[in-house]
């Protein structure tokens, strides 16, 4: 059984759908450790209580330096046993000591096809928006293993959500969270715990699922 560790900043939607696949048995072989937070009124906190999963609240605000905050996530999630971690909603930037520590075994969603509307400055409601403002007629979302970079990592999953000509970036956030996010996260968690990944050339090759 793999134990995943979830980072979160905010109300945890992306948890919600991780958690509701390990109970309804779509992810069979891992189970959620721990899930930590930069803010310790994160709605994402509450979700983790509801479901008897621990949560717990780790700000850099509590630390003197940022290599102090550092050592003590990557020491929150190894005296966890965590083999996966998966961003969440996480607005924090990892430190490039955490990333290397847990290399290609860091998950992070983003609502758009990469390379599309991402790297610095596009989250949220601004990678919708400027989806938006493009014309696009077709976006989605990717789950992608972390790397140093931003959004920059190999690509495990994409999904496409058609445009609509009347939608706003708050239409369109929530289209794409429904129709390929919660999909497509916990099938890449799935694939994971199922030892179906593999990273070769910054490319992530699937085994047969």
């Amino acid at each position: 059984m793999y134990k995943i560790g979830v980072l979160v900043s905010g109300g945890g939607t992306n948890l919600q759908a991780i958690i509701d696949a390990i109970e309804n048995g779509k992810i069979k072989n891992g189970e959620i450790a721990t899930v930590v937070s930069n803010k310790a009124d994160a709605y994402a906190l509450k979700r983790a209580q509801n479901h008897q999963i621990e949560g717990v609240c780790i700000s850099p605000k509590d630390f003197n330096t940022k290599e102090e905050f550092t050592d003590s996530l990557i020491n929150h999630f190894e005296e966890r046993k965590v083999e996966l971690i998966v961003l969440a909603g996480y607005l924090l930037v990892l430190d490039k000591k955490f990333v290397k520590h847990f290399e290609n075994r860091i998950m992070n969603i983003h609502p758009s096809l990469i390379p599309s509307f991402c790297g610095d400055g596009y989250y949220g409601l601004k990678v919708h928006q400027a989806a938006l403002d493009r014309g696009v007629k077709i976006t989605g979302a990717t789950v992608h293993f972390v790397d140093e970079g931003t959004d920059t990592g190999p690509i495990i999953l994409q999904k496409a959500v058609n445009v609509k000509a009347e939608d706003t970036p708050q239409t369109l956030q929530k289209r794409v969270m429904e129709e390929a996010e919660w999909e497509i996260y916990p099938k890449a968690i799935r694939l994971f715990c199922e030892d179906k990944l593999i990273v070769k050339d910054n490319k992530v090759i699937i085994l047969s699922d």
